[in-house]
């Protein structure tokens, strides 16, 4: 029984197994969660993409140190493209840390948020997409 326990800790400690791999569509259904999500937001990512979630002007270019600049995340960028999977992995691990040769400022914030606020944040950018992006980025989150 020691054993069978062991092994089970080990699975879900592991970071494929772990809650961020397992738990999606993240919708945009909890009022809660989208509360949660938008201080969050307020506190993690709007210096970069804004308060009202619109990006870096002239988003598409580079900043004055070479780097990407942050994209809109409200609807009129390319964030509903992704899936959730991938979204949650960039809030949490960074892009540099997942794009080979990546230039940008996008690190992760695993060690400041944890997985349910990381999630609570995706619902709160969710809130501002409309209903065709929103209903074509969960159908890549199911798949």
């Amino acid at each position: 029984m020691r054993k069978v326990f062991l092994i089970l800790v080990f699975l879900f400690s592991y970071p494929e197994n772990s809650f961020a791999s397992n738990h999606y569509p993240i919708t945009r259904d909890s009022e809660i969660n989208i509360f949660k999500g938008k201080k969050l937001y307020k506190q993690y990512c709007a210096s970069c993409h804004q308060s009202n979630l619109s990006g870096a002007v002239n988003w598409k270019s580079l900043d004055n140190d070479g780097h990407r600049k942050a994209p809109p995340l409200n609807g009129t960028g390319h964030t509903w493209h992704h899936s959730d999977e991938i979204l949650h992995k960039i809030i949490k691990y960074g892009l540099a840390k997942l794009v080979k040769n990546y230039e940008g400022k996008m690190y992760g914030y695993g060690d400041k948020i944890d997985d349910q606020g990381i999630d609570n944040i995706l619902s709160y950018i969710k809130s501002y997409w409309n209903e065709e992006n929103y209903k074509y980025q969960i159908s890549l989150s199911k798949k």
